[in-house]
Parts: structure tokens; sequence; C-alpha cells
């Protein structure tokens, strides 16, 4: 931790935020943004605010400011860790819905991360983020199932490039409103809402945004069961994008079941959805790997049993 610290501007027009992580390299923004709320930051003698600009010759005073060695990613020992497959080379994890994948800040400890590395300290140094080590895609809070993790720096390259490449098959269970009753496929690209930066909205004018803010993404599924109110689909996805599935199909007219966010009227404790297999490569022997997470215990088969109409 360094206790103080001091600095004059020298040039203008620079919002703090910016000045700090320039400042302070290994700084990540939530961290910055907890620094100022904090009052941490005083800016020419005041309490400084979020989104502040700075003129040549301000100063900034900087007080318990965390050094790299303090934002580490925490061990947690006490959660419970799900391992669906294991070798030398990586590690196959089952995610429960309602831990988030990895943390945002150093001082959160209830993540998978954290539990991945309680029982594998080693994978802490894999990768280039020091709080999403070793782990080569995320899951959303409420999504459960499967997550895959590098043991070895090699592999973690190696599966990387796959995920970058475009030629891991992810396939996702999903419990959605309405009745479908063939495949679909929907290609479009998708953007944070300006509204909701937490939400993701399909593109319909994509000559009218900059590329910069599109994300390209496929989905496509089938049907595996096909009920009243509800069917149960198997959603298969290349590309990553942030709630894509989720945004998809509600685009298609079929919103997950108990994702409000995305347009589902039933009331639920989380959206029922769920990654359930991986086919990639396996980064030793590149040979095809294909592993399965099975349902969890929450997972509501009673919603296609009570609305059936086979």
């Amino acid at each position: 931790m360094i206790p103080r610290d001091q600095h004059t501007v020298p040039g203008t027009g620079t919002r703090l935020d910016r000045f700090l992580l320039n400042t302070y390299p290994w700084l990540d923004r939530p961290t910055v943004e907890d620094l100022i709320s904090a009052g941490h930051i005083a800016l020419n003698g005041r309490p400084a605010k979020k989104g502040a600009k700075l003129a040549a010759g301000d100063t900034l005073d900087c007080r318990d400011i965390p050094e790299p060695a303090d934002l580490r990613l925490q061990p947690n020992p006490d959660l419970p860790l799900a391992i669906l497959h294991e070798d030398d080379s990586l590690l196959a994890l089952a995610k429960p819905a309602g831990q988030p994948t990895h943390p945002l800040r150093a001082t959160e400890t209830d993540t998978l991360a954290n539990a991945l590395v309680a029982r594998y300290p080693a994978l802490a140094a894999i990768g280039g983020d020091r709080l999403f080590p070793a782990l080569l895609h995320r899951l959303d809070t409420q999504t459960s199932g499967l997550v895959l993790a590098a043991k070895t720096a090699a592999a973690y390259t190696n599966l990387r490039a796959q995920f970058r490449s475009f030629t891991v098959q992810k396939h996702y269970t999903a419990l959605v409103h309405g009745r479908v009753e063939g495949p679909g496929r929907l290609d479009a690209p998708l953007t944070h809402q300006t509204r909701s930066p937490c939400k993701m909205a399909v593109v319909r004018n994509p000559d009218k945004l900059p590329a910069s803010d599109q994300f390209n993404a496929l989905t496509e599924w089938t049907p595996l069961q096909t009920g009243k109110e509800f069917s149960l689909l198997d959603v298969v996805i290349y590309t990553g994008v942030t709630h894509q599935i989720r945004c998809h199909l509600a685009a298609a007219g079929h919103p997950i079941a108990g994702d409000t966010l995305y347009g589902s009227t039933l009331s639920a404790p989380r959206h029922w959805l769920h990654a359930a297999r991986i086919v990639c490569r396996h980064p030793a022997t590149g040979m095809p790997l294909d592993i399965v997470c099975p349902f969890p215990s929450d997972w509501p088969h009673f919603l296609l049993n009570l609305n059936s109409g086979y």
C-alpha cells in the first residue's frame, strides 16, 4: 500500500480517472472508482469527484493506493469446486448459478476464480489478468454450467487461440417462452444499449453505428422439447458476446424463462440458461475433446412437464 503520493498535473483536459490509470497502470477502473468514491483522492485540497476534469497545475493528494501485491486474487478455500474433467493440461468446472466467474475487484472472494486458486495456487500466474487467471471464458452470474481452465501456460495459449478463431463449439440448454417447432438461427451484431449499459441490443442499422461499437454474433438453436408454453432448446454459439444467447433469443421472440432483463414474464430465482457442453481440441494432443456438464439440481424440469402438449 502506498500511504501517500502527491502529483502536479502537467497538462489540461485529462479526466481524473484516466490520469490515475496512467499514473498507476496496475490499477483497473473499478479500483480507481472505489478509491475516488471512498475519498482517497483529493483534488486541490478537496475530495475529488468521479469524472472531474484536470487542469494544468492541479494538485492531487493520493492516499492508501494499492500496490500490485495488494491486488492479487484472494484464494477462498471455503468455496466448493465441482470438477467435471481434469488432466495435466486443463480443468473443466461446473459453475453454480449465482456465483460470478471471477471478481471485478480484489476484495471480492466468492467467485469461481477464488475457489480455483485456493485448490490450485499455481494457476494464479496463468494468463495476463490477475483477477481472471487460467480461465478461458466467462458465464453470466445466473447462468450455470461448464467453464474451462488451463493448468499450464502452453495450454492457456493454445485454448485461447481456439476461442479467438471461433473453433470452440459451445452448447447451452435454454428453457424459453413459446412453442419452438424447428431449428432457428440469428446472425446479427450486438451493441450495448445506451440507456442501460448492462443490457445488449441487436444492431438494426449497422451502417449507422461505428464498427467499434458492434460485436458480431451468431446463435443457432434446435428444439429438444416443445411444450404449450415453454420449449427446451439446444443453443450453439462459437462467438462469445456479452448476453449473446439471452439477447438473440429474445429478439427471435423466445426470451429465456426467468430472464426479466430481456422480456421474460416468469417469476423465477434465475434465468434458465445452462452451459451444457463444449467441443474443442485438446491443447496437448490435438485430439477432439467433448465435455458435458449435467443439469444442476435446481433445473425446472417441472415447467415442461406441466406445460407439455405432445
